[in-house]
């Protein structure tokens, strides 16, 4: 049998399933796989579930090395470990121990046929497109690659903001909203779906341009290539804004021009080998469902 090194990171708040984080590295130590777990689920496990395991390598930041990140916890906590998987290709298994964890495949249900699926080579792998942000002076300084969705909202109680918007050196329009999102189609079920942006099937190569109560009824959700360049422009009377990317905000003022681009990398999810995008809508999102049936 193959020997795996797995990079495990996890929710920090959920003691109730100590249980299957148990299982979990039970599975792991019948295979005799190489553990990296990351250091504030490590001092959980130590400290609050008084779970003994002895890894290879406690581990901070991104310098890690892993055949597999297995990611314990909602979708929070799956965008955290895609964010230090960063640009190093590793697949994602996301195990959900939240509540919808649209992200992940995987219920801790699943926990022990996951394991076999990766051992077994009986997984597929859906690579997803991430997003860039940029600023011509500098100004940002949080991480700049979201998985889901770049947004530019207004800041705390102030009125609407003004986004001008270029799309390709040529100007779209000027949004007069509470914010403009653009998100990719693994975001296209979080943020930009709860106001009114569209599902974006995984692999269209699509990116949604979707604006925060917009104070007209002329402007409407918008889909453009992945490709795409978008330039904003932010006016507002407070003279800042938020940026927030994949739901880590920072201030900025509104003379930080924003670019936003496809990232150089994509990021890889793991999934079933017998799954589909459509059945994921059906199962987590109620799909189609008539609750008069």
């Amino acid at each position: 049998m193959k020997k795996l090194r797995f990079a495990i990171f996890g929710n920090t708040y959920q003691a109730k399933k100590s249980a299957c984080i148990e299982q979990l590295l039970g599975l792991l130590a019948e295979r005799d796989a190489s553990l990296l777990i990351d250091k504030h689920f490590y001092e959980y496990l130590i400290n609050e579930l008084n779970i003994y395991v002895t890894p290879q390598e406690v581990i901070e930041g991104d310098r890690f090395s892993a055949d597999f990140v297995i990611s314990m916890g909602g979708d929070g906590t799956f965008l955290e470990a895609a964010r230090r998987v960063g640009n190093k290709g590793i697949p994602i298994l996301g195990i959900n121990m939240g509540r919808l964890g649209f992200l992940s495949d995987y219920q801790t249900e699943d926990i022990t046929s996951a394991i076999e699926h990766i051992y077994n080579e009986t997984f597929r792998l859906e690579e997803r497109t991430v997003l860039m942000v940029e600023d011509e002076f500098g100004h940002i300084q949080g991480y700049p690659y979201a998985l889901n969705e770049v947004a530019v909202l207004k800041q705390d109680n102030s009125s609407m903001i003004s986004i001008d918007v270029e799309i390709n050196g040529e100007f779209l329009t000027t949004y007069q909203a509470d914010g403009l999102i653009v998100n990719t189609s693994t975001g296209s079920t979080g943020y930009a779906l709860s106001v009114g942006g569209p599902i974006i099937v995984p692999g269209t190569k699509i990116i949604g341009l979707v604006p925060v109560a917009p104070h007209t009824l002329t402007v409407r959700p918008l889909t453009l290539s992945a490709d795409a360049l978008i330039r904003m422009k932010i006016k507002s009377r407070s003279h800042n804004f938020l940026l927030s990317v994949d739901g880590r905000s920072e201030s900025a003022h509104e003379d930080t021009i924003i670019t936003i681009k496809k990232a150089p990398y994509t990021i890889n999810i793991l999934k079933r080998g017998e799954g589909s995008f459509f059945r994921t809508l059906r199962e987590k999102l109620m799909w189609g469902a008539d609750s008069r049936e």
